[in-house]
Parts: C-alpha cells; sequence; structure tokens
C-alpha cells in the first residue's frame, strides 16, 4: 500500500503542504482545496503552478477529491448545505454531469486516472427506492467514466445517503463496472456507528480503489471527535494488517481532521501522518 495526503490538510500553501509531505517521504498528493480554492475552481494559472509544483519535486496526484455528487438527490427550499464541502460551491443534481467533464479534464492535466464522488445529502437511511435511484443518477456518469478511462472512487460520507461499508457495497456491486469503485473512509462509517474494521471492511474489501484515514473516539454523549490517528477506537492495526493480507496495493491517503490543542493544522497532520506510517510499516513488516 502507498501512502498519500490530501494536501489541505496540512495547508491550503500547496508547496508547503507538499515540503511537509517530502519530509515524510510521502510522494502522492489528492487535491482538494489549494489556496483557498477548491480543486474544481482552479483558474488555469493555479492549474500549472500546482503542476509544476509537483514536478519540480519529483511528486505525482493520486486523485481529484472532487464534491461530485454532493448535492441534494431531491430539490428543496434554500438552506446551506447538509455537509462539509470544503471550498466547493454547492451544485444541484443538474449540474453533476457538467462538473465530472470538469474533472475528467482535471484528471488528464494532473495525471490520474481517479475522482473522488459521493452519493447525495443524506435524508435518512437508504432504502430500495432510494438506492433505484442513486443508481439511477449515477448511470450516466458511470458511463462517461467508461468512455474517458477514469474511475469514479465512490466515497463513503457520514453525510451522505451512503455512509457506511454496507450502505457503499451494495451501490458498487450494483454497477459491476472497473470505472466505479469504493473509496473506503473508516472515519466517516464511525461516525455513522457502523465497527470500521472488520465489519466496514469486510462488507466493501471487494471493491476497493482507495482509502482515507482518519481517526476517532466517542464521547460519553454518543458524539465522535476526532483525534490523532493510532489512538482512537478505529483497528487500524487491524486494518492495515487485512490490507496488505489482501495484497492491497493502492493509496492510503491522510485526511487529518484532528485538530492539536494549538488548532495548527500542520502540527496536526504531522502528529497523524507519523501514527498513520507507523502503523503501516508495522503491518508491512
Amino acid at each position: 500500500m502507498q501512502p498519500a495526503v490530501i494536501t489541505d490538510e496540512i495547508s491550503q500553501e500547496f508547496e508547503r503542504a507538499l515540503d511537509v509531505m517530502l519530509e515524510y517521504g510521502v510522494r502522492a498528493a489528492e487535491l482538494r482545496g489549494l489556496w483557498g480554492t477548491n480543486v474544481m475552481d482552479l483558474d488555469p494559472d493555479q492549474r500549472e503552478r500546482a503542476r509544476r509544483a509537483l514536478r519540480s519535486r519529483g511528486m505525482h496526484v493520486c486523485g481529484i477529491a472532487s464534491p461530485l455528487f454532493k448535492c441534494d438527490l431531491h430539490p428543496r427550499a434554500g438552506g446551506e448545505a447538509r455537509g462539509p464541502l470544503h471550498l466547493a460551491v454547492e451544485r444541484s443534481r443538474d449540474q453533476q454531469l457538467t462538473l465530472l467533464e470538469h474533472a475528467i479534464e482535471l484528471c488528464r492535466f494532473f495525471e490520474t486516472d481517479q475522482v473522488r464522488i459521493f452519493a447525495f445529502w443524506r435524508g435518512g437511511v437508504p432504502t430500495p427506492a432510494i438506492y433505484d435511484e442513486i443508481a439511477a443518477c449515477l448511470r450516466p456518469a458511470v458511463e462517461r467514466a467508461e468512455a474517458a478511462g477514469i474511475v469514479l472512487g465512490l466515497e463513503n460520507e457520514h453525510a451522505c445517503y451512503l455512509g457506511t461499508g454496507a450502505e457503499t457495497a451494495p451501490l458498487v456491486a450494483r454497477f459491476g463496472s472497473p470505472a466505479l469503485r469504493a473509496v473506503w473512509d473508516p472515519g466517516n462509517a464511525f461516525m455513522l456507528g457502523e465497527r470500521p474494521y472488520p465489519d466496514g471492511y469486510e462488507a466493501i474489501r471487494s471493491y476497493l480503489r482507495h482509502v482515507h484515514v482518519k481517526d476517532a473516539v466517542r464521547d460519553a454523549d454518543g458524539s465522535g471527535r476526532w483525534v490523532i490517528v493510532g489512538e482512537g477506537e478505529i483497528d487500524y492495526a487491524g486494518q492495515f494488517r487485512a490490507l496488505a493480507r489482501d495484497g492491497y496495493t493502492g493509496y492510503v491517503s491522510l485526511e487529518t481532521h484532528y485538530r492539536a490543542p494549538s488548532g495548527d493544522p500542520e502540527e496536526s497532520s504531522r502528529r497523524c501522518l507519523e501514527g498513520m506510517l507507523r502503523l503501516i510499516a508495522a503491518a508491512t513488516r
């Protein structure tokens, strides 16, 4: 398995984030926010600056962390987004295929083949009818991805309809397409009450394309709280051993979320990256 980092968890200053990653020997960057702008909204000069920064350091992009399908499945009156958008502008369901075309352009520009997607803002437990509707909405996107030779990585997101391994696997299985695979996020599954390893992983393992890493604990009031990777309730030691056992050769990408007492995202990410790398090393000895 190959370590990576969602760069804006370290810093919005892209070059600084890359330099910190290199200190730890991590050369794969997942792109979401750069210089206070979502990756989907970078202008041509910003894109070129990012590519130069990567090439000059001998680094590469492992995926475009887009907000695709982070929108309402059914129209509703006004209001704020139902979950985090990470600098992105929320777009309607009808705008998602146009957004996908831009994501494909970004894949070609940054020489990667993966676009992260979601399954609409959560409006309760997904029913068979909801699964049918999500599948119908995603089908044109999957067909376009097949034609373009890219992979849509469907992330389980606790703010979206498919938030656990058990919820996400049936949708990916329904398509049976190499262009739709799973981005497995144990932290998001934990927030919805699933035991990420082994339960969530056993559900999703056959469809795995990419892994996000963030750790959490459950406080006395039942709420989840992000912590340093390796210090939470998610069995990442077991998770990484299972990935190694199963021959997983893809990326495991740090998505820190934890904040140190100082509030500094770089310090927080350093501590989490150190924890993640220790666990990977132990699992792959």
